[in-house]
C-alpha cells in the first residue's frame, strides 16, 4: 500500500520515510541550512498560524494546552507557544521530561520564559478544559511503544473534548509505515513538515497539512526525489491524500 499527497491545486508531494526524513535533515544541517534553530522557527510559526486559523475568531478567548516532547518535534511546539503568546493568546505548556531537553529545546523554552505563557505540570492538567491541544509530544522518529510521561500525556488527550493539532505526526504513529501503538493521537488536524510521511495515513491524520520549513529543493533532488515546490505564496497548503 502507498499514499499519494497532493495540494488543492493538484501539484503532487513526493513522501518521504523515517531514514529519508532523517538524510533531509542531516543534509540540510551539514551542507546547505538550514539550521535546526532556524527549521524549528518556521515550523513553530506556521503551527501557531494554522492553530489561529482553526480557531476562527475566538482564538484570542480560547485555552490552548502544547504537549511539549524532549526532542524536536516538543521544540517546534513550544516555539508555537510563543508566537501565539506574542499575540495575546491564552496558552499554557506541559513538558513531558523538563530534565531530558535537547540543546534547541531549552533554547526555545528560554526564549518562551519572557512571554505571559505558562508552564505547567502534568498533574495541573487536571485543570479545566482546553479548547486545542497542540500534540508535539513525539516527531517523525518513534520506535516501539511510548512510554513514560509521554504515554501519560497520550492518553489524556484521548479523554478531551478539544480540538487537536498534532505536529508533523500524531504521536504513537510509526512515520514510515502508518503503524499504530497501543495509545496514540488521533488529531483532527497534522501539520507535518517538510515533505509528508509514508505513514501519515488518511485515517490518521485528520486534515493533513504540509509546512515549509526553509529546506532548500537542492537538498530533495540530492535524494533524487521529483518535487516540485508546493507552497507558492504561502508557507504552509493543505494536502489531499490517496491510498493507491
Amino acid at each position: 500500500m502507498s499514499i499519494k499527497f497532493r495540494t488543492e491545486n493538484g501539484i503532487v508531494v513526493p513522501s518521504v520515510t523515517m531514514e529519508q526524513m532523517i538524510e533531509v535533515d542531516r543534509i540540510a544541517v551539514e551542507e546547505t541550512g538550514p539550521n535546526l534553530y532556524q527549521m524549528m522557527e518556521n515550523a513553530g510559526r506556521s503551527l501557531s498560524q494554522l492553530t489561529i486559523e482553526t480557531l476562527g475568531e475566538n482564538w484570542k478567548n480560547s485555552k490552548i494546552i502544547v504537549l511539549a516532547g524532549a526532542g524536536g518535534n516538543g521544540g517546534g511546539g513550544i516555539c508555537a507557544a510563543r508566537h501565539l503568546a506574542n499575540r495575546g493568546a491564552n496558552v499554557k505548556v506541559c513538558l513531558t521530561e523538563p530534565e531530558r531537553l535537547k540543546d534547541v529545546t531549552v533554547f526555545q523554552l528560554h526564549i518562551l520564559k519572557s512571554t505571559n505563557a505558562k508552564i505547567i505540570s502534568i498533574e495541573e492538567l487536571q485543570n479545566g478544559k482546553p479548547d486545542l491541544i497542540i500534540d508535539a509530544i513525539i516527531g517523525y522518529s518513534l520506535m516501539g511503544e511510548p512510554k513514560g510521561n509521554s504515554l501519560e500525556l497520550i492518553k489524556w488527550v484521548s479523554n478531551q473534548q478539544g480540538i487537536v493539532i498534532s505536529l508533523d505526526i500524531p504521536s504513537g504513529i510509526n512515520s514510515t509505515t502508518g503503524d499504530v501503538a497501543c495509545n496514540y493521537i488521533k488529531p483532527d488536524l497534522t501539520l507535518t513538515l517538510a515533505l509528508p510521511k509514508t505513514g501519515l495515513l488518511p485515517s490518521l491524520t485528520g486534515e493533513l497539512y504540509l509546512a515549509d520549513i526553509g529546506i532548500p529543493n537542492k537538498v530533495y533532488e540530492e535524494l533524487n526525489l521529483k518535487y516540485q515546490q508546493p507552497f507558492n505564496h504561502n508557507y504552509y497548503v493543505k494536502l489531499i491524500s490517496e491510498i493507491l
